[in-house]
């Protein structure tokens, strides 16, 4: 790319690439969202997709320690209060309230929390994410967390649906969804203006799509992994999580 694009010119390349690469379109969260998967299939979606919830705080403690200007930070670390609470006034976090969707699923929370059963293409596409904001600047890192722009559509599907079509789903369990509903926008809002501000040359621009494109791969591919293991053909890796093994039922 040669050409340096507006900001709205920006802002909308960067939602073409949600619209057509966000994993709100991957066959297993449709059947997910549409009652068509086992309470095992829900489990081993919970389970593995624990190991991405526990990445995002680590990832943006790497994107904050990158940041010099003080104002910048203070906005940033917001972002690991959210998921990993605050002691301080007592509140949960985001991980927490994971946990109690597992909790409520049968799951041991010893076991999902050791991630012992993890598939591994999850685990190792939550170590290139981690990898990513490391190694990259610190405007491809903050571009990369802009499948928040996406992410509300999904979660009132995702809520809307289970409620409607697993007896086994309760809102209780599904209490973090509530918190990103308020949570994503707001932080998409400051990446989206930070990247539109920033993003001041054609390879700058191209860097960040970039960066979008990379973070919807990441995370379609722990949902491909999901789908060959648990959907069909049911090709589960060896020591990943089996239906039976550490529920509570």
């Amino acid at each position: 790319m040669t050409t340096l694009m507006s900001p709205d010119q920006l802002e909308a390349a960067l939602r073409a690439i949600g619209a057509e690469q966000y994993h709100d379109k991957h066959p297993f969260h449709r059947r997910l969202h549409a009652g068509d998967l086992t309470k095992d299939q829900v489990r081993a979606w919970a389970l593995n997709r624990y190991c991405y919830q526990r990445t995002i705080p680590l990832k943006d403690a790497a994107i904050l320690a990158r940041m010099d200007q003080v104002a910048l930070r203070r906005v940033w670390r917001q972002r690991i209060i959210d998921h990993d609470g605050d002691a301080g006034d007592g509140a949960e976090g985001g991980l927490a309230r994971w946990l109690a969707l597992t909790d409520g699923l049968g799951l041991d929370r010893d076991y999902v929390t050791s991630m012992r059963g993890a598939l591994p293409a999850a685990r190792f596409a939550c170590e290139a994410y981690v990898n990513f904001v490391q190694r990259r600047s610190l405007l491809e890192a903050i571009a990369s967390s802009l499948t928040e722009l996406f992410s509300p559509g999904i979660i009132r599907d995702r809520v809307e649906g289970m409620l409607a079509n697993y007896d086994f789903v309760t809102e209780d369990i599904l209490i973090y969804f509530g918190h990103r509903l308020d949570q994503a926008p707001r932080d998409a809002d400051f990446a989206l203006d930070h990247v539109t501000r920033n993003a001041t040359t054609p390879w700058d621009q191209q860097a960040c799509l970039d960066a979008l494109r990379f973070k919807c791969g990441m995370l379609w591919a722990q949902l491909d992994a999901l789908y060959l293991a648990y959907v069909e053909p049911g090709m589960i890796p060896p020591g990943a999580w089996r239906p039976g093994e550490a529920v509570s039922e």
